[in-house]
């Protein structure tokens, strides 16, 4: 299935008109893990022409692309999913060995984007227009008829991050494709061979030549030129506030969704169940070595709460399996040196400033132990910059109206968990912060996938959704006939 996708030498090339081509500039990236740093693969380091190129071949197969009908469109999607569900362990395995997952949630994440796949097709079958007559407005007529339809914007620039290369590329290329547009797929350099396996499985499954395109590169090379590119006509992007913010700066009026950062609050009140939340928290916190923008970032509880809390958190946490992603564990390396670096600057940061080190603060090359910190104060680094790592902190407070006004007070705002029996006191917190999404006891998480999910502030910018983001992608098409009856 995944023939000519790369040679024997593990150089992968770009998926350009239906074909796997190497780039004129013969420069390639290693791609290594970041279990062991052995070397995976290598992806093309393509050139601005070869992204004048991609773009105009996506320009030329989308005027066939937008007449297809929806039927096919969908047979497609279906297919895919089923491809997917089928080379879901070999898959995974790429996702292991090129961003540390481990395997569970590397399995998990295909499977899951097989599901959101399918979800979009079914939900394509659903898309109707409207029909609208000018007599229901006063002075109107029922010689006036306006027919309401989606048309799709154009070209997609997708642009995936290295924690899920294959679930949020296809968030952003299935929705994009049932509605009609073409797709330009810039995966992650550490992640870039997931994301070229997934555009292997779309072209397998009868994609028209020319309707996804891929380009590998360097952001710091071709970056800035293709979100600038005047061909480019949405950009989905996922990944830091700080880049989201330049290609904000930067993109003109080229409509933008974005899905950046987080510091996500885990709000606990006295009458919550704690045992519950300690699991809750662990999980969300810990996945993935907290590599998620999702993840809780920092609790926020009472003295009374905190004081029974940290036993639970520190029991779990030191329960936690910590090692190789092939094997059954949760903490796994995060994915480079310098990640690993910011996070345990934090966690100095921190340590120096008096916070309480309950456990953790232990670290091997780019393999951080999982770390709670206590009495955490807001003049440390850790209570507002997100670690993407496995550290949290608790930031005691004197009641819920002060865990409101330092929750609120973060450059971010994606999400927040209220914690509480009081389902009173839960929409009272819930109302007043400040995030797209709050969860009441449960950790913050993305999905169901056709659920909204959305940050406000710097977490972001637009609705994102199965639905929600066909609806972003596609527009409005008017045609009023003036009857003559």
């Amino acid at each position: 299935m995944f023939k000519n996708l790369c040679n024997e030498e593990k150089i992968y090339k770009n998926l350009y008109n239906g074909e796997w081509v190497e780039s004129s500039t013969n420069k390639l990236i290693e791609v290594k893990s970041p279990v062991d740093g052995q070397l995976i693969g290598k992806i093309q380091a393509v050139s601005k022409e070869e992204v004048d190129k991609a773009i105009a071949n996506t320009k030329e197969a989308g005027k066939a692309w937008a007449k297809t009908p929806m039927y096919e469109r969908t047979k497609i999607l279906n297919k895919v999913a089923e491809l997917l569900d089928a080379r879901c362990e070999e898959i995974a395995d790429i996702l292991v060995a090129e961003i540390g997952k481990d395997k569970r949630s590397s399995v998990s994440e295909v499977k899951r984007t097989a599901d959101y796949i399918r979800f979009t097709a079914n939900l394509g079958e659903s898309l109707e227009g409207e029909s609208l007559s000018g007599d229901r407005f006063p002075g109107g007529s029922k010689k006036k008829l306006c027919l309401v339809e989606r048309v799709p914007l154009g070209t997609v620039l997708a642009i995936a991050p290295f924690n899920y290369p294959v679930n949020l590329a296809a968030s952003k290329i299935a929705p994009a494709l049932i509605g009609g547009n073409t797709v330009l797929l810039k995966p992650p350099s550490q992640g870039a061979i997931s994301g070229l396996y997934l555009a292997a499985v779309f072209n397998e499954a009868g994609l028209p030549k020319g309707v996804l395109n891929t380009i590998t590169g360097k952001g710091s090379e071709i970056g800035d030129y293709v979100v600038t590119h005047p061909g480019i006509d949405f950009i989905n992007f996922t990944g830091s506030s700080d880049v989201g913010q330049h290609i904000t700066e930067i993109s003109s009026k080229t409509p933008l969704m974005l899905e950046l950062g987080g510091k996500d609050a885990a709000i606990v009140l006295e009458d919550a169940d704690l045992e519950n939340v300690a699991e809750d928290i662990v999980l969300g916190a810990y996945s993935y070595s907290g590599q998620r923008c999702t993840a809780v970032k920092r609790i926020l509880a009472t003295n009374e709460v905190a004081d029974k809390l940290v036993p639970m958190l520190k029991e779990k946490i030191e329960a936690l399996k910590v090692g190789n992603p092939n094997e059954d564990v949760t903490i796994v390396p995060l994915i480079d040196d310098k990640s690993a670096d910011f996070v345990q600057g934090l966690i100095d940061d921190a340590m120096e400033k008096g916070a309480t080190l309950v456990t953790g603060n232990k670290r091997e090359k780019n393999l951080i132990y999982p770390t709670l910190f206590d009495n955490v104060t807001v003049d440390m680094r850790i209570a507002w910059e997100e670690p993407f790592g496995p550290v949290l902190p608790i930031i005691r407070v004197k009641d819920v109206d002060e865990a409101i006004d330092i929750a609120n007070r973060s450059e971010y705002g994606l999400q927040s968990s209220v914690f509480t029996k009081d389902i009173n006191k839960a929409f009272y917190i819930a109302k007043q912060l400040e995030v797209g999404v709050v969860q009441i006891n449960n950790k913050p998480e993305r999905g169901p996938d056709h659920f909204p999910f959305l940050g406000v502030k710097a977490s972001g910018m637009g609705t994102q959704g199965i639905g929600y983001s066909i609806e972003a992608m596609t527009r409005h098409k008017v045609i009023v006939m003036n009857l003559d009856i």
